[in-house]
């Protein structure tokens, strides 16, 4: 097989790190290895399958000869995504920076690979929270067009990145101490207010748009819309950050255009890729994030009707959202365009 030359920016970061361990575990085909951050975390020393590479500096002249670039996200990807593209590498991107640019495609693999073909250079990742859902959505959608959506998420910390984690253990920490809690960076560093997330629930997560609609829950409207090229699909969505470490969970109500049975929902999620079933109300079997924590699926459970509306359903969805929500889909879109031949 060929191999590639690949360069990870942001490599010191929660996804980036994730990177490292899915080409590890994935046995991606890298010739050359460049693990790119920011000037504060160059010189850190990292080992991918046995061998220690020293985290270098992004600059202008950090993409040459790289063949796939895989950024971690952040707004470092508005500056060196075109610098990227240049230098003739490919790049496939986590950030919302160009994930609603009509020249950009927006990719689960899963759901729409074809779309990769029309990318000019950049590819996006689309939101954690938004490719759970749609892993679910994606095969029910096959067996009727689907209406409308009602998604409230339950989303952990470790969306904030290291410092949501790390927020939530120094404040679990100082309540049982019996310490104040003195939060810094929920729901989010940029605001001017920060709420603890130990023992509680924030119904924010990112800034309020002039809708009443937060950024992220408009994420899901508008990225769901564009991966099924679907615009006519009613959508809205209620975002809360939970004090959990790792993975989201969401509640999904989809009224679809006509009548469904439940035994065939339930086939073709469990014949899905990336999607498991598990749903067994008598032996209280349901996923939960705890339990779905560094793994690569997305667990669908509490299938059933909506008695209250016709033609609709509920469902309850959980997912890694470092993994699969991050780096799992950018690493399998490089290796979808590699099976295929398309870099």
């Amino acid at each position: 097989m060929k191999k590639y030359n690949v360069a990870i920016l942001g490599a010191t970061g929660a996804v980036g790190t994730e990177f490292l361990k899915l080409i590890e575990e994935r046995d991606f085909p890298f010739a050359e290895l460049r693990l790119l951050a920011s000037a504060r975390s160059a010189g850190t020393q990292l080992t991918v399958k046995g061998k220690t590479y020293t985290v270098q500096e992004a600059k202008e002249d950090s993409f040459n000869g790289i063949d796939i670039a895989l950024f971690a996200g952040g707004s470092i990807s508005k500056e060196f995504a075109p610098i990227a593209v240049k230098a003739g590498a490919v790049v496939i991107d986590n950030s919302s920076t160009f994930r609603m640019d009509p020249e950009v495609p927006l990719i689960v693999p899963e759901i729409n690979p074809q779309a990769i073909l029309k990318h000019k250079g950049i590819i996006a990742n689309p939101n954690c929270s938004t490719i759970i859902m749609c892993m679910a959505l994606k095969p029910l959608y096959d067996l009727a067009r689907i209406k409308r959506i009602v998604v409230s998420t339950y989303q952990a910390v470790s969306g904030a990145g290291k410092e949501g984690i790390d927020e939530l253990t120094d404040e679990t920490k100082a309540y049982a101490e019996g310490r104040e809690m003195v939060p810094h960076i929920l729901p989010s560093a940029s605001l001017k207010k920060h709420y603890p997330i130990a023992f509680n629930l924030i119904p924010q997560i990112d800034v309020f748009l002039d809708n009443l609609y937060s950024k992220e829950e408009m994420k899901m409207v508008n990225e769901t819309q564009k991966i099924f090229d679907d615009y006519d699909m009613r959508i809205t969505a209620t975002t809360v950050r939970v004090p959990v470490y790792r993975s989201h969970s969401e509640s999904v109500n989809v009224e679809f255009e006509h009548d469904l049975d439940l035994a065939d929902m339930r086939k073709a999620l469990e014949n899905f890729p990336g999607v498991q079933v598990q749903d067994d109300l008598e032996e209280q079997i349901y996923p939960m994030p705890l339990y779905t924590s560094d793994k690569d699926d997305c667990y669908v459970g509490r299938l059933r009707r909506d008695f209250s509306n016709p033609n609709t359903f509920n469902f309850w969805v959980v997912g890694d959202q470092i993994r699969k929500g991050a780096a799992l889909n950018t690493l399998q879109i490089a290796e979808c365009m590699i099976q295929n031949g398309w870099v």
